[in-house]
């Protein structure tokens, strides 16, 4: 059974404000898979589980449509209020209903969001709008992000491991222990034989303090110590804060460092019709 989750307001308020999107070197990998399977001009590229489409924004230069869809409406509301592409548009649908004829589609891909889903029915959906020699392309990163600043970082990353460890706990039953298990479930799940998997791409960004925070306080796990009680929840993040600053040797949030994230994906080929 497929999770809702990151649908209220402030979450995906948060969702957009803060989450990362994926690299332009990860978009090269997907689109060089692709490129070497179908022929340009590229026509649809479908992003499942899009969020605030920070993701489907970067496939618009390389498809004459791209459509991102999401079950949640809020996130939706927030994506189609920024200044978009005019070939890039955004539906509500669930990732196991998807609202496309057969083989239509050049691409789909989800980008930190198909862990969510019921994997047997969407990869199922994904095969039937996907056009032969289409390609099924998930990404995502592990949530133990590093963290580099001079000196300090082995310092910032105790800390940073003890909040992952204090946050661990509200994780949900649905997506286990380990992010990157679940796809390598994914992709032994995927029956075409043009497949390949990818791990450890690690993608250096500078961001503030502030940022790397709320980035953490948008994941699914702090989100659930917030529901379950917001006064420790907050405390935790401050300390966390408070920590890293002193460790830093800085009095102020907006003081940038290294945010190290590690990514993995998997790519597929629907085979060609003989």
């Amino acid at each position: 059974m497929a999770q809702r989750h990151f649908e209220g307001k402030a979450h995906a308020e948060s969702y957009q404000r803060y989450r990362v999107s994926p690299p332009q070197e990860l978009i090269d990998e997907v689109l060089n898979f692709l490129r070497k399977r179908i022929q340009e001009p590229l026509d649809l590229a479908v992003d499942v589980g899009c969020g605030s489409g920070q993701g489907t924004e970067l496939l618009a230069p390389h498809f004459m449509t791209v459509v991102g869809t999401d079950i949640s409406s809020a996130q939706l509301e927030i994506a189609s209020a920024k200044d978009h592409a005019a070939n890039l548009c955004y539906r509500q649908s669930p990732a196991e209903e998807l609202p496309f004829e057969d083989d239509m589609a050049d691409l789909v891909i989800s980008m930190t969001a198909a862990h969510w889903f019921d994997h047997p029915l969407f990869l199922r959906e994904a095969d039937r709008i996907l056009r032969p020699g289409g390609c099924l392309a998930l990404l995502s990163y592990t949530m133990d992000f590093e963290l580099e600043y001079g000196e300090s970082t082995s310092k910032l990353n105790q800390i940073c491991q003890e909040f992952y460890a204090a946050l661990h706990p509200f994780r949900k039953a649905y997506i286990g222990s380990s992010s990157l298990q679940v796809y390598k479930k994914i992709y032994d799940l995927v029956s075409y034989d043009d497949k390949e998997w990818h791990e450890c791409l690690k993608v250096r960004m500078m961001m503030p303090l502030s940022r790397f925070i709320g980035l953490v306080e948008s994941f699914s796990t702090y989100q659930g110590f917030l529901e379950k009680d917001p006064v420790e929840a907050k405390r935790l993040s401050q300390t966390i804060t408070d920590r890293l600053l002193e460790a830093m040797g800085a009095s102020s949030t907006d003081t940038e460092l290294t945010v190290v994230v590690k990514y993995f994906y998997l790519l597929a080929s629907k085979p060609q019709k003989s």
